[in-house]
């Protein structure tokens, strides 16, 4: 059953850590049923419920799966192997369109911004014991929700959009809970919630957002949680229309005691309005990050929700890293409130680029996908081959695996530093690769 590889171990510490080494070697691949728990503990010579403490470890690490009788096997995407390890090197020469990063040239300037930021903290040096977040941060922060319609509630900073989303679903959520989440969606999150030994429910994804009908399903079947991204979606671009936000009310308000997570993904890059779907549940949460408007080094987040999740939040950062440094959070402020990124320019910039790629490609019969953000989306019928052949062409972009558990094959192209002269170029190389390959005949 196990071929070459040994379990080795006494106690379940160590039968545990036997079984995710020789996952993380490839000795154990994924899928990979594992011994009964009678049968490994009698060839280890210990107690049955050893194996299963074992086992039980394994599973909260999102290591295996068990399903009743079929037993135990390696997750088929096992949280020892990132997404991010699906992916292309760029070679010199080949222009990369996979990063997904801004572009610099729409980044502000931090010099002025930190300086003054130096300055006041040789004013107001921040100590132990001081306030975690940055008082005028907050109620610019609080402000600008407000106006967005996002409910009342306190306000904390995080590390990133990522370091929120995992506080609050450890705030409430156990090893093996499920959680929806959007497919394609972005791959950092479909790594992270089977490292926190959940599970990860597909819920589909088309231009306004999560489908209501795959939502209403997930929940019905048991997902605890949803994360729903409100604008500049990544892979897809999709951004909540009025419409869909209404229809995802109606199934939250039927499943009252999903815990909701909402990243705002695009905040500061586009002009779509925002659609929260906050406080229907009893628990929720909504995040605002800088990366894309203000560069992603800053690694700040601002997160509000309703007061029980929040206090656990901070509760627990301030038992992990106390704060998030109160010199960069006093800098975003000042560019803040000195107004440093033009959302409607920006937003503009990117939704021409946009707009050019995804015409372009429908000239060549393609289509493609990118409401809002940095990024487009094209179906592919064979993203290996694809990308490939586009690198072989000059282009990166990247492949779809990285971003979809059920859903069908696709590449990400990222915009972000697009010209106007490439991409008529960049469309009909992106359409000779999706082409099937001509048909040899041999007589």
């Amino acid at each position: 059953m196990l071929g070459e590889y040994r379990i080795e171990g006494r106690g379940a510490a160590e039968i545990s850590a036997s079984v995710e080494r020789a996952v993380g070697a490839g000795a154990l691949p994924p899928g990979h049923l594992l011994p009964p728990m009678r049968e490994l503990a009698a060839r280890l010579g210990v107690n049955p419920n050893t194996v299963a403490a074992a086992y039980r470890i394994l599973r909260e690490r999102g290591v295996i799966e068990t399903a009743g009788r079929r037993g135990s096997r390696v997750r088929a995407k096992p949280a020892t192997t990132a997404r991010d390890a699906i992916r292309v090197d760029v070679p010199e020469g080949v222009r990369d369109m996979a990063a997904g990063n801004p572009d610099p040239a729409l980044l502000p300037p931090l010099a002025t911004a930190f300086a003054a930021a130096g300055a006041q903290a040789d004013r107001e040096p921040v100590l132990y014991g001081d306030a975690p977040v940055e008082p005028e941060l907050a109620r610019v922060a609080r402000a600008d929700l407000d106006a967005g319609g996002v409910p009342d509630g306190p306000v904390v900073v995080t590390s990133g959009s990522l370091d929120a989303v995992e506080r609050v679903l450890a705030a409430h959520l156990k090893p093996g809970d499920a959680v929806a989440v959007e497919d394609p969606g972005w791959g950092s999150l479909l790594d992270l919630v089977p490292a926190l030994g959940l599970r990860t429910v597909p819920v589909q994804v088309d231009d306004d957002g999560p489908l209501p009908a795959d939502v209403d399903r997930a929940l019905a079947a048991g997902a605890r949680a949803l994360i729903v991204t409100d604008r500049a979606q990544n892979p897809t671009g999709a951004a909540l229309s009025a419409a869909r936000a209404r229809a995802l009310r109606t199934v939250l308000g039927r499943h009252p005691d999903t815990l909701l997570i909402e990243d705002d993904h695009g905040h500061g890059i586009v002009d779509l309005p925002l659609h929260p779907l906050a406080g229907v549940t009893r628990h929720w949460a909504f995040v605002r990050s800088t990366a894309k408007a203000f560069g992603p080094d800053l690694r700040i987040a601002v997160l509000t929700g309703d007061e029980l999740t929040l206090d656990r939040v901070r509760g627990r950062q301030r038992l992990g890293p106390g704060w998030v440094s109160r010199l960069t959070q006093r800098a975003v402020v000042r560019l803040w409130a000195d107004g440093a990124v033009d959302t409607p320019a920006v937003s503009a910039a990117y939704g021409g680029r946009r707009d050019a790629l995804i015409g372009a490609l429908a000239r060549h019969g393609i289509a493609a996908y990118g409401r809002s953000g940095l990024n487009v989306w094209i179906p592919v019928p064979d993203e290996t081959g694809a990308v490939a052949r586009l690198q072989h062409a000059g282009w990166a972009v990247a492949p779809g695996a990285r971003f979809r558990m059920s859903a069908p094959p696709g590449i990400r192209v990222t915009v972000s530093t697009l010209t106007e002269g490439e991409a008529g170029p960049l469309a009909e190389a992106i359409a000779a690769a999706v082409r099937p390959a001509p048909v040899r005949s041999y007589v």
